[in-house]
């Protein structure tokens, strides 16, 4: 990391904090295995889709059991309007049965633990880590989080492996869990992916080539 990353990083941070202070997750969830569940949901859908979703998802299937014994044909139905219904319900059922088999039915707190549950990935551990249980093991790097990456020169990297490993040395582990959700208000609040001209946003100002860069088409 140079001199000009870390100095632009403090600065980018705390311009998102005046901005969006209160910025956290927006699924809702009861429980860690609720939000496992709303997670891998969230996969290629809008978490507004996903709590209409899960509203009434969570009122038929209420705990761990229940979902052992659900049909999964009948629980692809139920989350159809996500997308890849049949692979997310796949998913959510096989973890189902390795959560009660391999950790006595709580979802697990360690990041290796996590990754052996289908379905997840890192980004989906560091979602489940530091929002059930306020854990900052990493930072979820999502689709907006790698745009501005970047978009605003933090990183050289589209993999995402790679750009949270280039975030986690920029930014305190403090603030590993709000920078992502703060970058994600920011992307649907002011600079959202479509090419526009975003010179004057409050993070352009801070890095003005940031006016240039935008995701390759495809």
């Amino acid at each position: 990391m140079t001199k000009a990353q870390q100095v632009r990083a403090k600065k980018i941070s705390r311009t998102l904090k005046k901005l969006f202070p209160d910025a956290k997750i927006a699924l809702k969830f009861k429980n860690p295995w609720e939000l496992l569940v709303a997670v891998i949901l969230s996969a290629q859908c809008t978490d507004k889709k996903v709590n209409q979703v899960t509203q009434t998802l969570f009122k038929k299937y209420q705990t761990l059991d229940d979902y052992l014994e659900a049909n999964i044909r009948e629980f692809a139905r139920d989350i159809r309007s996500t997308g890849f219904f049949n692979t997310k319900a796949r998913y959510i059922l096989e973890t189902a049965r390795l959560v009660k088999k391999n950790f006595k039915g709580k979802v697990p707190r360690t990041m290796n633990e996590l990754l052996t549950l289908r379905g997840v990935a890192r980004k989906t551990a560091n979602v489940i880590l530091s929002n059930a249980f306020g854990i900052n093991e990493g930072i979820a790097v999502d689709t907006h989080v790698i745009r501005f990456s970047n978009k605003l020169g933090l990183t050289k990297y589209h993999d995402p492996n790679k750009i949270e490993q280039d975030l986690m040395k920029l930014f305190p582990k403090s603030q590993w869990n709000t920078i992502t959700y703060r970058f994600i208000e920011y992307g649907r609040q002011i600079c959202p992916a479509r090419k526009h001209d975003c010179k004057n946003h409050p993070l352009t100002k801070l890095y003005p080539r940031a006016a240039n860069i935008w995701p390759k088409s495809k």
